[in-house]
């Protein structure tokens, strides 16, 4: 378990940056399950989502980089998660998936040419003796846009996205899971992306950028 414990190149949890927001959102907290709660919705609502700022910088990836920016996409988000918990001392680890996305804006699908989002990250949390998973990618403000509940987590049971949203229309799918790792397995990471999307890749540059919530509210995504 110390695997899951130690700071890591990605997850790095004794970073003072990283050591400063888990301080700050577990407050006086110790309960574990509750101190889990309140990391997650730290994560998920204090830095919004948006998939355009992927990043071919794996320094972009690590916990101490996602936390000083105002949005990110899955993987740093629950890179930041994972770090969060370990300072905490809560075993953590990064889990990463192939999932299909039904909701995603028009401009979204058309830069990336597949509903299949690629090494969509996820954390998972040791909590009561068990593993836990937590995904705190949407921002509670996005998902109302999507016309979705925010996905919540209460620490005993799996958070993953809902498979359909307020109206009844899917919302996502998981593919493949690549599964658990105590670190990101970076050249795993950008390797599977090249395959998946070998489009967006020239050079050292990934062509996609964007606003994602400022795009969803224009296309009153319903």
């Amino acid at each position: 378990m110390n695997d899951y414990l130690l700071p890591g190149r990605f997850i790095n949890s004794d970073h003072p940056a990283v050591v400063e927001f888990a301080e700050r959102a577990r407050g006086a907290i110790r309960d574990p399950v509750q101190v889990a709660i309140n990391l997650y919705n730290a994560v998920r609502d204090g830095i919004r989502y948006n998939p355009y700022v992927l990043s071919l910088d794996p320094q972009s990836l690590t916990a101490s980089c996602a936390v000083n920016q105002p949005e990110n996409y899955c993987v740093p988000k629950a890179i930041l998660l994972a770090a969060c918990a370990r300072h905490c001392n809560i075993p953590s680890r990064i889990g990463l998936a192939d999932v299909r996305n039904h909701l995603a804006t028009a401009r979204l699908l058309e830069a990336l040419r597949t509903e299949v989002f690629a090494m969509h990250g996820y954390t998972e949390l040791y909590l009561h003796g068990r593993w836990v998973k937590a995904t705190p990618t949407f921002n509670r403000e996005l998902c109302e846009i999507f016309g979705v509940d925010a996905l919540e987590f209460d620490g005993f049971n799996d958070s993953v996205f809902h498979p359909f949203n307020a109206q009844g229309q899917r919302y996502m799918e998981y593919l493949t899971d690549h599964g658990q790792f105590a670190d990101l397995p970076v050249d795993l990471f950008y390797a599977h992306l090249r395959k998946i999307y070998p489009h967006l890749f020239n050079g050292e540059t990934l062509n996609m950028r964007g606003d994602f919530a400022q795009e969803a509210s224009l296309a009153s995504v319903p």
